[in-house]
């Protein structure tokens, strides 16, 4: 795996990881409702979550390309398409706010699992998780080398991001124990994702 292709992941997962969604608010709940171990519990769950896409992404895309190399390249310009598509709809939608935390509805499908069953389950049943892996991962992927080892490396690059984030974030709520999270702070990260997003789309179309 070329080390400049993981840090280019790492700098366009990272503005995603950092938008407020489904493990954001699991962990401030755990917190706010329970305890620091609580939101360190579900951190990891979440994080352990990722690698269920992994794993699947792995397999699904090396057949891919074990049948054809040019599969990667049109799986690469579809992905594109859509990041594209997806970076203009987050860019719009942060101008339409999101609902206060406060008003969000804490109770999940798995609610009465622990902390770290409930932070798995939330991102193995997270489509935005599993679009990472399906649209995002395979624009840093090269047919020449091993597929799965790629993804294993991108993997563990993208936990480490989601950990360090939720982690920070588990001991912020401690210490405060309120939501720190403003319309501002979801505007600027949402237009922040949007801008990446769109311009690794482009990037992958006008790729020669």
């Amino acid at each position: 795996m070329q080390w400049h292709l993981v840090l280019g992941f790492v700098a366009a997962v990272t503005p995603l990881t950092l938008i407020p969604g489904t493990s954001f608010t699991l962990v401030t709940q755990q917190v706010i409702a329970g305890s620091r171990s609580d939101g360190l519990r579900a951190s990891l769950g979440s994080a352990c979550g990722l690698l269920v896409h992994a794993t699947f992404a792995a397999i699904g895309l090396s057949a891919l390309v074990m049948s054809s190399a040019q599969a990667l390249t049109v799986v690469k310009i579809l992905g594109g398409i859509y990041l594209i598509w997806l970076g203009v709809t987050t860019w719009r939608s942060a101008g339409r706010g999101v609902e206060p935390m406060a008003r969000r509805r804490w109770r999940l499908p798995w609610a009465q699992l622990g902390g770290f069953g409930q932070g798995l389950w939330s991102n193995v049943l997270n489509p935005k998780a599993a679009s990472v892996y399906l649209t995002l991962v395979p624009q840093f992927l090269t047919s020449s080398h091993p597929i799965a080892p790629q993804i294993a490396a991108l993997s563990v690059a993208h936990v480490a991001v989601v950990l360090v984030w939720l982690l920070s974030w588990t001991f912020v709520v401690a210490a405060a124990r309120t939501a720190i999270d403003t319309p501002r702070f979801r505007h600027g990260m949402s237009r922040l994702a949007g801008a990446v997003l769109v311009a690794l789309g482009v990037r992958t179309a006008t790729a020669g």
